[in-house]
Order: C-alpha cells, then structure tokens, then sequence
C-alpha cells in the first residue's frame, strides 16, 4: 500500500497543499480552527507521515545529531550517549547513534553519511588521531564536538569536551609513591588510533621519572589471556620492591581480577590494584578497588550543551572543557 501524500491529505480536506503545509509546521495564523481540526483528522484518518527531507527542506533543520561511539558494547560509550541524549530530545532533537568499531575507516564512512542525511551536528568520540577525519565538517559548517579522546592536532576553536587524564595519572603516581610503591606495571588495550589510554600513561610515565620509580606496560591488543597471565606471573615476581597493577581501563579490570585469582595474588597483600572505572561496579569486589572516576553521563551533557550553543548561535566556534578525574579511595592499594 502506497503512502498517502500531501496533496491527498489537501484533496480529502478540502484546502490547498499550502494550508496543509502551514498546519504542519504550526503556522496557524492563516487558518481557522475548523479549518486546523478538519486537517488534523484527515491526517490521523489517512495515517500521513511528512518525508524528513521534506521537512528539513521547509524548515531548514533536520533535527537530528549524530553521535559516533568507538563502542557501543562498552559502558563507557553508553553512559557517554546516554547523557547526550538527556540534553538533546528535551531540546527536540533526536540522536542517530552510530558505532566505528574504533576504525577510521568506518567512523569516516559514518561522518559521510551523516553529512548526507544533513544532521545539524556532530558529536564524535574520535578513532582518528588526525584533525583532517573531521576538517569536512567544518567546511559544511556543520557544528563539531569531539568528546573524550585527545587528536593531536586539533585546532583551539573546535569543540572537545574530555577529562583531565594525565593529570589525575601523574597526581596518582604521587600517592603511590607516598605509599612506597617502588613499580607502576599498567595494563592498556588500544583499539583506537586515538584513546584515552594515551594521556594516562603519560602521567604516570612523568610521575615515574620525577619519583625515581619503574614503569612498565603490558599492551593486550594482539593477545589473548594466557599471554596476559602469564607476563603478569613475571612481572611479579621479578620486580623488586612493591609493586601496582593498574587498569588504564574498565574492562581490562575483569581479565586482571581472573588472573589474579588463578595466580593466587592477592591485593593489597602480594599487589596494589588501580583501576579506571566508569560504572562503579568494583566497588563490590572484596573491600572495593581503587578508582579513577570519569563521569561519562557528564560528559555527554556537556558535549550536548556546547552543540546546541553552536546551532543555536549558527556557529562551529567553540572552546574545550575539561572534566575532573575522581579518586575514589579504596584499600586496594
């Protein structure tokens, strides 16, 4: 069955395509009520939906942002599309959520096909260390907000929205040094070019040298479990003096507390254990875990907020802002 059009709704009604059209864009000066209640019932009656190009042809506006996770079965990228969604649908505007897989390849192929669907903006968790992924959407004029992850070069006046990694990580590696941890052993997986795994590592990699204290990590990407298991077993046991384990992110915190256990490890006894958190659930393991605490949902509002200033002003003009990092104390360590 075909769908019904404009101008049968016009016909059925009894009034030109024009009126309809003012009806529908809630231009009512021009129209009595009989005329506005004898439209509405035809376009109940016929089930007309307007086409969005339409729409957006009239209004100007497709009222749709997308947002680009790197993962969508993350955690992190929920709560993170989550709290841009809370901002967004108030402000009447829906999300087309798309996830890259934390590929280039795809998170460009997903920036074009939201220029072609004409969103009126952006917000991208990026995969690409490269400002040049993202250079179009300027040249469209489309507003731009990067969230999360650091593009080395990205330019002062586009919109980031990110968290004070390095330097929660070097203040970090202070208070393990105050409590004589003489090893900083992290355990990093980088499925992106571009990850907020970076910044942490080069906190606590500063923190080491101003401290006098060895750093190491182990990167999974590559690796399975056995190989994880057993470089931890190694490292161990080798290094002399104390020795932290951290998590430069939440998932990898399930691995290391399996392999601790099967290695019969224990924290803080044999270990110190860190871990970045977004979610809060390792609260519940033992005593609780130390935490590095992101706020995604917080993040997601702000990235919200900065776009719809850029729409609302007709602007790709924006700063960036930067989030704290919680410590959230636990006898981990």
């Amino acid at each position: 069955m075909k769908r019904p059009t404009i101008s049968q709704v016009a016909k059925e009604a009894g009034v030109s395509v024009t009126t309809v059209s003012r009806c529908l864009n809630g231009k009512y000066s021009k129209m009595g009520p009989a005329t506005k209640q004898k439209i509405e019932e035809t376009i109940k009656r016929l089930n007309y939906i307007p086409a969005a190009s339409a729409r957006r042809l009239r209004q100007g506006q497709s009222h749709a942002v997308g947002v680009l996770v790197g993962d969508i079965g993350n955690t992190f990228s929920t709560l993170l599309a989550k709290g841009i969604d809370d901002i967004l649908q108030p402000a009447g505007y829906d999300i087309i959520l798309m996830n890259t897989n934390n590929s280039t390849v795809i998170e460009r192929r997903s920036l074009q096909r939201l220029y072609e669907l004409q969103a009126d903006g952006i917000i991208v968790q990026p995969d690409s260390i490269h400002f040049a992924q993202f250079e179009e959407c300027l040249q469209r004029e489309t507003p731009l907000v990067l969230v999360d992850r650091e593009v080395g070069d990205h330019p002062l006046n586009v919109g980031k929205v990110t968290s004070a990694n390095q330097d929660a990580c070097y203040r970090l590696g202070q208070i393990l040094h105050q409590k004589d941890y003489s090893n900083i052993l992290t355990v990093s997986a980088h499925f992106a070019e571009a990850s907020g795994q970076i910044p942490r590592i080069a906190g606590l990699k500063a923190t080491a040298d101003d401290y006098g204290l060895s750093y190491h990590n182990l990167e999974t990407r590559g690796h399975d479990r056995q190989w994880l298991r057993k470089e931890l077993f190694q490292m161990v046991n080798q290094l002399p003096g104390k020795t932290v384990i951290i998590s430069l992110m939440g998932p990898v915190l399930f691995e290391i507390l399996d392999i601790l256990k099967d290695l019969q490890i224990k924290f803080p006894q044999d270990v110190g254990l860190v871990s970045f958190d977004d979610w809060n659930w390792s609260r519940y393991v033992q005593d609780g875990i130390y935490l590095m605490r992101q706020d995604m949902e917080l993040m997601g509002n702000v990235a919200a907020r900065q776009l719809l200033n850029q729409i609302n002003h007709h602007t790709t003009v924006d700063s960036t802002t930067i989030l704290p990092v919680t410590m959230v104390d636990k006898p981990s360590i």
